[in-house]
């Protein structure tokens, strides 16, 4: 079954548009979403995308609310250091938990089992109570110690996805490459989407070779 709650953290590497692509996927399939979000996740937003997020956490969820036409109930936004949010207890977990983009500072502290902030604490939540962790590590190359930290969270269940779109669908615009790696995120989830075609889909395959 699809999860009912997600929480959803942005944090400072690069790829923020694959993190509000699938808060989008999320919120128009009915999911509930917590989102946390770092404040060098702030920074990338004016870097990557050209828009400036506040600081309060609630008036970035009334951006994204009217963004996305979403009803109030169904998004609420938590600063780093709002320990009263839901997500920091595993008495009131959400369903799963996605870090898209996830920095290496914020996979080596969630391998270290750090909780010094919002977002470090909910994922070591899902690790703790045996909920569906996704992160989505956006680097180039990977080092040694990247790589022992991503195999020490596999070997845990977290499942490591990082953002490969692959190309024999034929994408022809950068949305497409984010839409593959985010149907790769919703599939984990199993949250339906048709944001592309399913492999042996003899039908959708034949359309794309199309000229």
């Amino acid at each position: 079954m699809p999860p009912r709650t997600v929480t959803l953290a942005f944090t400072g590497a690069s790829g923020l548009p694959y993190g509000l692509r699938l808060l989008e996927q999320l919120l128009t399939a009915g999911v509930q979403v917590y989102l946390l979000y770092s404040q060098a996740a702030q920074v990338v937003a004016r870097q990557e995308l050209g828009e400036t997020w506040p600081s309060r956490a609630k008036e970035l969820e009334a951006q994204l609310l009217s963004r996305f036409g979403s009803v109030p109930s169904q998004l609420r936004v938590f600063g780093r250091e709002e320990w009263f949010a839901p997500v920091a207890s595993g008495s009131n977990p959400a369903d799963a938990m996605v870090i898209c983009p996830c920095t290496m500072g914020t996979l080596a502290a969630v391998a270290a089992g750090m909780s010094d902030n919002l977002i470090e604490r909910a994922a070591d939540v899902m690790i703790k109570e045996n909920r569906p962790l996704i992160l989505v590590p956006r680097e180039t190359p990977y080092s040694a110690i990247h790589l022992e930290n991503m195999l020490k969270l596999a070997r845990l269940g977290v499942c490591i996805l990082p953002p490969n779109p692959g190309f024999y669908h034929h994408p022809a615009t950068v949305q497409d490459l984010v839409d593959f790696v985010v149907a790769r995120v919703l599939d984990q989830l199993r949250v339906p989407h048709t944001l592309m075609q399913r492999w042996g889909d003899d039908t959708q395959l034949a359309d794309t070779t199309q000229p």
